[in-house]
């Protein structure tokens, strides 16, 4: 072997050795103490976000010192205080202008560089969790990878050919599990304590439609690492019973449900998470589960977790078992038996594939709402199913295999309900309700727009799939004519007005409204403007 081969390979150890333990765990509350919450609590910025993402200019430890000794002299100024010793976070598309003249795929196509982040490195007391490989943000205040969206934002990688990068973030998500136990909500300390909907093994399916299935062997480690974080607890339970992730109903039936296992505030939400557990005056460490865990599930807020459907400050997220959760975790299990069968270890194999299989029959038994002829989530407190339809409802159809006549057959009942409940001039509406927050009406968002597409398409209902899909084009690229941009959300409703609700202004960009309309347009051939 040669030198420089010998000099080459030697780096690239070295490299991999610089990302084998996680090097970055500690949140920015548990950093910066009193002038955290100081700063959050004042409102010194607008957004609770910006001052978790700022990256201190010195020492985390002189700063708080500094900050003790002088925060009660006269004339001590917060905000000034914190700019002079603080990067402020830049926004990926802060510089970026359109040019009037592209048409929306090539608009999307030259974005995907501005949402370009190279590898990361180390930086005392900041809140970034460092990746290896490159991978693609969403745009505007989201300066991170985050989970979910990223399958999203896959979805017209791969129609852009930018497979390299779709490879490379699978392969920063499966560092993550290595490193953490989990992907976690996004890369930052303050994530660690939940994740988002499981879509790690549709990635490696999407995935392996580019590199073939040998991606499902590559990948098994952190699949199976991935299902021992969403099922811990799970052999332990007794009926009624409930621990981090995994909820035991009758028998021996288990389901699963959103959680975080921190019990404070949201850092990036602080001032917020206080203020609404104040209002609610319930428990203030079971506010904080709920928040948090609806946090987890992407939804982040919505009339669909509120026990009277209206306000948040009833939030109870963690007493339901979802139909969404249950159905990516269905996929997770049918991925790993694949994986082990390609290993020849087919007993293994067989003991997923029942795991799945059983997890199909109780989404069935518990989230099947014959009322409402829709998948709702289960109260597994109450022993009683939601009433609540919501595009949650469609998971099943994207993804259970055993019964495609049977689907097919209540396929026929949620087109209907779609059509009468959820279907609108710009696409499906996240809720039927108007609460003001940002995943209710009337609101449209780009993954639940494909998940709905997608079970519509499964489930034998294709016109109206079309229809959908054509609606929610057209929005997107009304909208992108007049402002030049893609947005994090639509209002659907009306569709001369934006999105609004939530705990932040509208952002832009972005990820995965990028990557669900460049593969409706090419699903559907639809025209581009």
């Amino acid at each position: 072997m040669n030198m420089k081969r010998t000099a080459g390979l030697l780096l690239l150890f070295l490299c991999t050795l610089s990302f084998a333990q996680p090097v970055v765990t500690t949140p920015p509350d548990k950093i910066y103490g009193r002038l955290f919450v100081d700063v959050q609590m004042n409102k010194v910025f607008a957004d609770g976000k910006t001052f978790v993402d700022c990256v201190p200019k010195r020492r985390p430890a002189d700063i708080v010192a500094d900050y003790e000794a002088g925060k009660g002299t006269a004339g001590f100024d917060l905000k000034k205080f914190v700019q002079d010793n603080f990067d402020l976070p830049l926004n990926p598309t802060d510089n970026y202008k359109t040019n009037a003249t592209e048409d929306v795929v090539t608009h999307i196509k030259n974005l995907w560089a501005v949402l370009k982040r190279t590898p990361d490195k180390v930086v005392e007391g900041s809140s970034l969790l460092p990746l290896p490989y490159p991978y693609i943000v969403p745009g505007g205040r989201f300066r991170e990878v985050y989970y979910w969206d990223s399958y999203f934002t896959m979805l017209g990688l791969k129609e852009s050919g930018e497979t390299e990068i779709m490879y490379d973030m699978i392969r920063n998500f499966a560092y993550l599990i290595e490193n953490y136990g989990h992907i976690p909500n996004g890369n930052r300390t303050y994530y660690l304590g939940r994740s988002q909907p499981p879509f790690f093994s549709v990635m490696v399916e999407l995935l392996s439609e580019i590199r073939g299935d040998s991606v499902y062997q590559e990948f098994l480690p952190a699949m199976e690492k991935e299902y021992q974080f969403w099922m811990d607890g799970s052999d332990k339970l007794k009926p009624g019973e409930a621990y981090r992730r995994v909820v035991r109903l009758k028998g021996e039936d288990v389901l699963n449900r959103y959680w975080d296992d921190a019990t404070t505030p949201r850092p990036e939400s602080w001032r917020e998470d206080v203020l609404t557990a104040q209002r609610s005056g319930r428990d203030k460490i079971e506010m904080y589960h709920h928040l948090r865990a609806a946090a987890e599930s992407g939804i982040d807020f919505s009339s669909r977790w509120f026990a009277n459907g209206k306000n948040l400050v009833t939030i109870r997220t963690t007493d339901m078992a979802p139909p969404d959760l249950n159905a990516l975790l269905y996929h997770l299990e049918l991925s790993i038996a694949k994986a082990k069968l390609m290993n020849k270890d087919d007993s293994t194999a067989r003991v997923y594939r029942r795991k799945a299989v059983r997890r199909g029959e109780l989404i069935d038994k518990y989230c099947w709402n014959k009322l409402q002829s829709f998948y709702t989530d289960f109260n597994w407190k109450t022993g009683k199913q939601s009433n609540h339809i919501n595009p949650a409802g469609m998971y099943p159809f994207c993804f259970i295999n055993e019964h495609p006549d049977y689907m097919s057959f209540l396929g026929t009942k949620v087109a209907e309900v779609i059509r009468q409940k959820l279907l609108k001039p710009g696409g499906i509406v996240t809720t039927a309700f108007n609460t003001g927050e940002q995943w209710d009406a009337p609101n449209g968002w780009a993954p639940l727009e494909w998940m709905v597409i997608w079970g519509l398409d499964r489930c034998g209902q294709k016109d109206l799939a079309a229809d959908v899909a054509g609606r929610w084009v057209k929005l997107n690229e009304k909208v992108y004519k007049e402002t030049g941009k893609l947005m994090e959300k639509y209002n659907v409703e009306d569709i001369n007005k934006e999105a609004g609700g939530g705990e932040y202004a509208g952002q832009d960009g972005f990820g995965w409204t990028n990557g669900v309309l460049l593969k409706l347009i090419k699903k559907y051939n639809l025209p581009k403007e």
